[in-house]
């Protein structure tokens, strides 16, 4: 299967270097805004051509799978883009700005028969079934809470401080804790509760939130662009607790009793780099027909999009583009009035 790339930064080529190595699979062409930059990408990664321009790549016939690699502030853009030229979609997370871009191009993809799916490689990696095995199994007991963390000094990058890139630690980091939240406890939330300490431009820097199940279960999570975090999952139950290094590529998992021993350790497969389990996936699902991926399903996408969406509006956090949306559906109303 023919790939194309949208975008030519440091994870396009993280994926670059995934589809080198992927039976079944072409690096055929990458996008960037500048052509010079698309072609030193191509050449670096054995890609077959370069465009400076994304629908000039969307529009060759040859293209059967998009990756969009590009900021979350560009995704609603871009996979309308995709779908409009009649592409599949793999897209990083977090999926789109909020849960009604979402809504709409998943909607769109259904329509067309298109395959859309979010690219949280989490999501698609052996170690879930992993994780998922051992609580199944009993030896934990009863699952009753978990905490998760990650964190990263990036504030030096501009797409994470800037609220028009739709920056800030929640869509870039904190996705991940509370995807490893929803893979182990599901998603009956029945309370909130959500702080967070805002950079300098507004967006959000760190957070704590605080997920109440209608089971009686908790979750604690916390994520940050400020520091270095331990990247831990722990997930306690009323005979033992599992402890999983690394929660945004997990790296092993281990199993204690009551008395803080361990008692079972898995450590994760050999990968590429973890990116290929999610397009694997793509693929299989575009030779299958389907439009979206088991792994990650639409629905799943969509209750992680409108999660964000309620801590943010806790926070008072609006993204530009959002806040034209609403001063324009305002303006809308007020001329239907006066009509």
């Amino acid at each position: 299967m023919n790939i194309g790339i949208l975008g030519a930064g440091n994870i396009a080529a993280t994926m670059a270097t995934t589809l080198q190595s992927l039976k079944n699979v072409t690096c055929y062409a990458v996008a960037a805004r500048e052509k010079k930059r698309a072609q030193a990408f191509a050449d670096k990664f054995g890609f077959q051509v370069a465009y400076g321009s994304y629908v000039d790549m969307l529009s060759d016939p040859n293209v059967h799978l998009v990756y969009i690699a590009t900021p979350h502030s560009h995704h609603y853009e871009h996979i309308k883009m995709c779908l409009k030229h009649g592409k599949h979609v793999l897209c990083e997370k977090a999926f789109t700005a909020n849960a009604a871009q979402a809504e709409e191009v998943i909607l769109e993809a259904r329509e067309k028969g298109l395959l859309l799916t979010e690219a949280i490689w989490t999501r698609y990696m052996p170690m879930r079934l992993t994780i998922d095995a051992i609580i199944k199994s009993g030896i934990i007991g009863t699952p009753t809470s978990l905490s998760a963390n990650l964190g990263y000094p990036l504030e030096h990058k501009e797409r994470m401080v800037k609220l028009e890139l739709c920056g800030g630690a929640l869509l870039d980091l904190c996705v991940y804790p509370l995807n490893f939240a929803s893979m182990v406890f599901g998603n009956d939330i029945v309370g909130i509760s959500a702080e967070c300490i805002k950079y300098k431009t507004g967006v959000d820097a760190q957070e704590t939130v605080m997920l109440k199940y209608a089971d009686g279960k908790m979750a604690t999570i916390y994520a940050t662009m400020l520091a270095q975090s331990d990247r831990r999952g722990i997930i306690n139950g009323t005979n033992g607790y599992i402890e999983v290094e690394n929660i945004n590529n997990p790296e092993s998992v281990k199993v204690y009793n009551l008395e803080r021993r361990v008692v079972q350790e898995i450590v994760a497969p050999m990968q590429i780099t973890g990116y290929e389990y999610e397009v694997i996936s793509a693929i299989d699902a575009i030779m299958e027909g389907r439009v979206e991926c088991p792994e990650m399903p639409h629905s799943e996408t969509l209750f992680m999009m409108k999660l964000m969406d309620s801590i943010r509006e806790a926070w008072g956090i609006k993204f530009p583009e959002e806040v034209e949306a609403l001063q324009s559906e305002s303006k809308s109303t007020d001329e239907d009035e006066t009509e």
